[in-house]
């Protein structure tokens, strides 16, 4: 599965370091985080597919974005539940995401109007410790996306980056 994923700041780590112990209740704890901005499916020419994913995004301005507090889904549409994250407001991720599916479509559920900019942190295990790290306060973090990785699922590396000029 092939992606395309906003690099994830150094502060934004290091917050999810610290919130790592109140996270071990969970049956999977993330240990590297990413942030997931369209899911572009698998591909037999994945230089084709890296091309599409960079003329898609020409033209694209650097975004501000930022972490506004902790979160969970309840019900997933894939995967284990409770899923926690970092919550992210960013329109201008909002709006590039629209492009992407625009370019390349939709994953029903997951996108579009259903998509939710954030970093996950754990998920499975207990849907009332979720409630409570969502209640926890943080103090919020901004950044400037100002590039974002073409990103090789298989191997869970960036493949690619794309500039966004500020």
């Amino acid at each position: 599965m092939y992606s395309v994923n906003v690099p994830v700041p150094g502060r934004v780590r290091e917050l999810a370091a610290d919130l790592y112990p109140s996270l071990l209740g969970f049956d999977a704890v993330r240990e590297d985080h990413s942030f997931l901005l369209k899911r572009l499916g698998d591909a037999d020419h994945v230089a084709q597919l890296q091309q599409r994913a960079h003329r898609a995004l020409e033209g694209a301005p650097a975004v501000e974005a930022q972490v506004t507090g902790i979160d969970y889904f309840a019900d997933p549409p894939l995967g284990e539940a409770p899923v926690v994250y970092l919550a992210v407001e960013s329109p201008g991720l909002e709006a590039i995401h629209a492009d992407l599916v625009d370019a390349f479509g939709e994953v029903d559920g997951l996108e579009a109007a259903d998509y939710v900019p954030h970093v996950t942190l754990a998920r499975g295990g207990d849907l009332e410790d979720a409630r409570r790290l969502a209640q926890r306060e943080i103090e919020p973090i901004r950044w400037t996306v100002s590039e974002l990785e073409f990103f090789d699922g298989s191997y869970r590396l960036p493949v690619s980056r794309v500039s966004l000029p500020a």
